[in-house]
């Protein structure tokens, strides 16, 4: 074999001495000997500085000389080089993960293995594996058995690298869908949740990689905003957000990822009642909790609840914490110090080093600590994990709107308009690696239109404003001089000079220098700019606080008091090639410091050219498809759920030609439509469909398969509605407002299909039962229709009295089903304490006696049959 990159780094490593034969004999050594009794012996070895290395995680390999691993780690982040294009991608980081892993076991003193770990919310993220749907387009499926198929397919390609943890799956419920990381989440809704949580976890951990569910607890707030401080009852985390953690550690997670947000105040990494008292308490939770990453220090800048990083760590982990990690190696200084100084009383730190050698024992990891790179090459993107991300995505797919029958597509159509930078840039959603041979939608439609049928395409105006887009370095030559000041006046001598080769700051944790405060200084940029060969049209400021903008000796932006946020930009007219002295001052008086100088090098008015290149496009042929998207993502929440840039004028302007027009969505949350719904056919949402989103997508347009899917989240009719879920509870007068109805555009449990169902025949038997007994909900399902469907069978229960308020309606059941035209098929449900159970005013979950009603139907507002079970 080759010798890679990463074993001739690892050979020419510090030798560190081998371990002397007695302690190959050590009892933590002997699989034979209970796990316990193997911890307790390896324990009572370690010194302190070994144990802080078990309990500190992060990104890294061996390659970098100044990093010190001799006395261990936890695990590291390994990320090796490649793109999709790569076919060896598999094997070599495979065959890295050996170096490193045999540095740790043959080179430390006590030889013990590292867990290697990766994110696999919907694909291990790393060159050469498998991308599927995005976990909330996998929870639009509804179909727990295919999700534990995908979570299977993508723990079999993790574990054959070698990867032995996965930082995933997220089961925050998506409370508030203007939080950009609804897309990573399988919805709104703690059922859903649960049992995808179930699905997911259990494939994992049964094939040998821990699973780590998170963020515990509630990582989104008010304002739809990631990491925001929540104050929330125990009532409520009970009902709506314990959930889906229960389920996980249910079916065997084996760690749990700590939140960024305070909860009523206290950081979640420090929050002894939720790690403590509830997780290793009351769940008996007997894996290890690991932090967000940085999320400890974070206490310190962000929260404010700490005076220093030290004392950060040692009450994190007396709250519970028991695993920190951080972005690098290097920033591990400040909590070792925590260990070193004795901070932490010594039975806390074995504690949580126990937790970890526990798992790292039940992983075999000691016995069998490598992994076959030629296994990893035929597991990663096989054919039948590309066949499975396939039929995930064409499940995945919902259908909200479709007058007329615009869809599906009519074969021999000749010619379609397909309009959209989203068609062709085969976006995969975050946290994914770049997958194999990925499809995007335009070339699937290419594919399947065949040679009867042409595909025009037009881009459109793309998902930006007005083109404007940071600053890059090579307009700054040999860059500019940075001066930092201990004031926001920029007087006096500065405390720190540097030069800056780009202007594109978020100070969050720390201040842009060591000498000034992190929510007090200002800095001056001073030096040239040069226009690039197509010229400026626009420059610019984007900025959360006060600044000024300078442009050959002569003011042309003042926004010195701050008022608000935002980007502004004035006309500059720069020539190509043209040269311009700049100098931008900038202070921050409260909170984070962020900057950015930007540009717009386009012409003004662009988009009304692309817009009009796409009509005449579309007049041309028999249908048009137009593919858009939205901007989201992690630390990337939505104010505007509307599509954003110029997009809506590109569907009203389309449609106006009167040709059919389908819009494809593509995204990972709610879109709002009033701008346009009522003047397309057909909407189609996507989400982020994964690797062979493409082809799923062109599959359903032109009518092969149905669209199975429906939503995992209620999509509202505008913002000013939200938070909006479907299982609220009742409200003490109206739901209306007086401009708007309180009513979704869409609701939870919606899709539509290409063909019609009838329910029918409801029984309840027995009708009466005991609060410890269970009823069965049967009925009648018909595909009424033509053609074959896919159905999704909702079951939702209503208590009619009860002694606290419960949810309207609330889902406790689904069965996903495909019927052949005139085919029926009975479903059956099991109601029992599980499904009617509440949380009474003492805080226990128990069921009341009385009646409830049960309702079957096609989503949450569509109820097609009702009944009643009265629980004695």
């Amino acid at each position: 074999m080759t010798r890679t990159p990463a074993l001739l780094l690892f050979l020419s490593l510090p030798f560190v001495a081998s371990r002397p034969a007695a302690s190959q004999q050590a009892p933590y050594r002997d699989a034979t000997l209970p796990i316990d009794a193997r911890v307790a012996d390896l324990l009572s070895r370690m010194t302190v500085e070994e144990k802080f290395w078990q309990l500190y995680m992060s990104p890294g390999d061996l390659r970098d000389s100044t990093q010190d691993h001799s006395h261990g780690a936890f695990g590291l982040q390994v990320r090796a080089a490649g793109d999709a294009s790569d076919p060896d991608a598999a094997r070599r980081l495979t065959a890295q993960i050996n170096d490193i892993q045999r540095y740790f076991v043959e080179r430390t003193r006590l030889g013990i293995p590292i867990i290697p770990f990766e994110e696999a919310v919907h694909g291990l993220v790393a060159p050469g594996a498998t991308v599927f749907p995005a976990a909330i387009g996998l929870a639009a499926t509804w179909d727990t058995t295919l999700v534990r198929g995908v979570a299977g397919a993508i723990a079999d390609e993790t574990r054959s690298r070698g990867i032995r943890q996965v930082l995933s799956p997220v089961l925050n419920v998506a409370s508030d869908v203007r939080w950009g990381r609804v897309e990573e989440t399988y919805g709104e809704d703690p059922y859903l949740t649960s049992l995808m949580a179930r699905a997911f976890v259990g494939a994992f951990e049964r094939r040998g990689v821990v699973t780590t569910p998170k963020h515990f607890i509630a990582n989104v707030g008010d304002g739809g905003r990631d990491s925001y401080p929540i104050a929330m009852s125990d009532r409520r985390l009970d009902e709506e957000f314990f959930p889906p953690f229960e389920a996980a550690l249910d079916a065997g997670a084996r760690s749990v990822m700590a939140s960024y947000n305070s909860v009523d105040g206290t950081p979640a990494s420090q929050d002894r009642h939720l790690l403590t008292d509830i997780l290793k308490g009351r769940w008996q939770f007997s894996g290890y909790v690991i932090s967000d990453e940085s999320a400890v220090g974070g206490a310190t800048v962000l929260h404010l609840t700490e005076p220093d990083t030290p004392t950060a760590a040692a009450d994190a982990l007396k709250a519970g914490l028991d695993v920190i990690f951080q972005g690098s190696w290097s920033d591990h200084r400040p909590y070792l110090r925590a260990f070193t100084s004795g901070m932490i009383p010594g039975r806390v730190i074995d504690s949580a080093v126990a937790r970890v050698l526990r798992v790292k024992l039940a992983l075999g990891l000691f016995e069998h600590p490598y992994a076959d790179p030629d296994a990893a090459a035929r597991e990663n993107g096989s054919a039948q994990h590309r066949a499975l991300a396939l039929e995930a995505a064409r499940r995945s797919l919902v259908l909200l709107r479709n007058e007329r029958n615009t869809l599906p597509l009519k074969a021999g159509a000749g010619s379609i308009a397909v309009i959209g930078t989203d068609a062709s840039e085969a976006r995969l959603g975050g946290y994914s690696g770049p997958g194999v041979d990925v499809v995007s939608i335009l070339d699937g439609i290419h594919h399947r239109a065949g040679k009867t049928t042409r595909v025009f395409y037009a881009p459109g105006p793309g998902r930006g404003g007005e083109g404007a887009v940071t600053v890059p370095v090579s307009a700054f030559g040999a860059g500019l001089t940075a001066e930092y000041f201990d004031n926001i006046a920029l007087s006096g001598a500065p405390r720190a000079t540097r030069t800056d080769h780009q202007v594109d700051f978020n100070w969050t944790f720390e201040a842009p220098v060591e000498a000034v405060a992190r929510d007090w200084f200002g800095a001056r940029w001073t030096g040239t700019i040069t226009a690039p060969a197509g010229g400026v049209q626009r420059l610019g400021v984007g900025a959360d606080d006060g600044y000024r903008l300078y442009v050959d000796g002569k003011l042309a932006l003042d926004r010195w008091v701050k008022v608000s946020g935002g980007a502004r930009l004035v006309e500059v007219a720069f020539a190509p090639g043209s040269r311009h002295t700049l100098r931008l001052e900038y202070r921050v008086s409260r909170g984070n410091g962020k900057i950015r100088l930007l540009w717009d090098t386009t012409t003004v008015g662009h988009w009304q050219a692309a817009i009009d290149s796409a009509v005449r496009v579309a007049r041309r042929s028999a249908a048009a498809v137009i593919v858009a998207g939205i901007e989201e993502g992690e630390f990337r929440d939505r104010a505007s759920l509307a599509l954003p840039g110029h997009q809506e004028e590109l569907i009203r302007a389309v449609a106006a030609t009167g040709v059919p027009v389908t819009v494809v969505l593509v995204g990972g949350s709610a879109i709002t439509m009033s701008g346009w719904l009522d003047r397309v056919g057909a909407v189609l949402d996507a989400w982020y469909p994964g690797e062979a989103g493409g082809t799923a997508v062109a599959n359903v347009l032109f009518g092969d398969v149905d669209p199975g899917g429906r939503l995992p989240i209620t999509f509202p009719q505008a913002e000013g509605q939200l938070p909006l879920v479907y299982d609220h509870e009742p409200t003490g007068r109206g739901d209306d407002y007086v401009d708007l109805s309180g009513q979704p555009l869409f609701p939870f449990g919606f899709g539509l299909s290409y063909t019609t169902f009838r329910y029918g025949q409801l029984s309840i038997t027995p009708d009466s039962t005991g609060v410890g007994g269970t009823a069965t909900v049967r009925c009648t399902v018909t595909n009424s229709g033509s053609r074959a469907g896919d159905e999704v069978v909702q079951l939702y229960v209503h208590q009619e009295l009860a002694s606290l308020a419960q949810p309207v309606i609330r889902l406790i059941g689904f069965e996903p089903v495909h019927l052949g035209p005139g085919e029926s098929r009975q479903v059956a449900f099991t109601v029992g304490p599980d499904q009617l159970r509440m949380l009474n005013g003492d805080m226990k979950w128990v069921v009341e006696p009385g009646a409830f009603q049960v309702m079957v139907g096609r989503s949450s507002r569509d109820v097609r049959l009702a009944g009643e079970v009265f629980v004695r």
